[in-house]
């Protein structure tokens, strides 16, 4: 029922670009011009400068982006309401979750909404924890699933699992001599680490502050944008990572990675719903639900 044409203004303001924007909505590109053409024309400005391939909001742009985003919530919204009146659960769901959560908590959950609530249009992007507040905040998914700390007050954090980061290492790793060690070792073990922005890392920091030490004066390696980039470098050297332990179940099964424990440095944490405050029924609220009742088994 929405505005088709808010939709394209939508994703091509977002995207900033016409051929993505095409991409994204499987329109021709030529019907993506036509549309903001007619935006255009209809309120009489310019919604974008142009110079070259390369394009930028004009200050009508950027209002109209403003108020697009209210209105298509509200869409969204309603569409969700009207098909509730008749115990239908029927509209878009964008979810999106930091790295470790996608692939390690939500997958079986996912495939448990989806049977239950066949006629939801659910879909998920992942980074890290930060990219998916900032993908909230840019209207660009609905609900968002991110490791450890409250960072951004327009945003509210709802608590949804306990986890535990843990130091692992090969068990054919020279450093897999030892079952313990102290912070005060960190220091002097070469480490790999989950990039910048990251909840891991964040947790990581925040762990050792506790001990007086900062993660530059640790002999970090590298840093990984995944936790199974950790998992096959610790393979082929003699280093240490710091993971979710929902990561590592099968290795240490296996036999093939095994925890150190740091003595006297826990590292526990949640993963949290985020959502954009004042917006936080529909169908996220379903989900929200759904992944509460069923948590004990993930």
């Amino acid at each position: 029922m929405s505005d088709f044409r808010l939709k394209v203004f939508q994703s091509v303001a977002k995207n900033l670009s016409f051929t993505k924007a095409s991409q994204e909505l499987f329109v021709s590109q030529p019907a993506i011009t036509k549309h903001i053409q007619e935006l255009e024309a209809y309120y009489q400005t310019r919604l974008f400068d142009r110079q070259g391939s390369k394009i930028s909001l004009t200050k009508s742009g950027e209002l109209l982006l403003k108020h697009s985003e209210k209105i298509l919530d509200d869409y969204k919204q309603l569409e969700y309401e009207m098909h509730l009146l008749h115990n239908e659960y029927i509209g878009e769901l964008k979810l999106g979750a930091s790295t470790t959560i996608a692939q390690y908590v939500l997958p079986p959950l996912l495939a448990e909404f989806i049977a239950k609530f066949p006629q939801v249009n659910l879909s998920l992007i992942n980074g890290n924890s930060r990219g998916v507040e900032a993908a909230l905040q840019e209207h660009r998914i609905d609900l968002g699933l991110v490791e450890g700390i409250f960072r951004l007050p327009n945003l509210k954090y709802t608590p949804f699992l306990q986890d535990e980061l843990v130091a692992v290492v090969h068990t054919h790793s020279k450093l897999a001599v030892s079952d313990e060690i102290t912070p005060e070792d960190l220091p002097n073990i070469p480490l790999v680490l989950r990039e910048r922005g990251s909840g891991t890392l964040d947790v990581f920091e925040r762990s050792l502050l506790r001990h007086n030490l900062k993660l530059s004066s640790l002999n970090v390696l590298m840093y990984l944008g995944s936790t199974e980039s950790i998992k096959l470098f610790l393979e082929h050297t003699d280093c240490m990572g710091i993971v979710s332990i929902r990561s590592v179940y099968k290795e240490l099964v296996a036999g093939n990675f095994r925890v150190v424990e740091i003595k006297g440095m826990p590292m526990q944490r949640e993963f949290n719903f985020v959502q954009l405050q004042g917006q936080e029924g529909g169908l996220s609220q379903v989900f929200m639900r759904f992944a509460g009742h069923h948590r004990k088994n993930l």
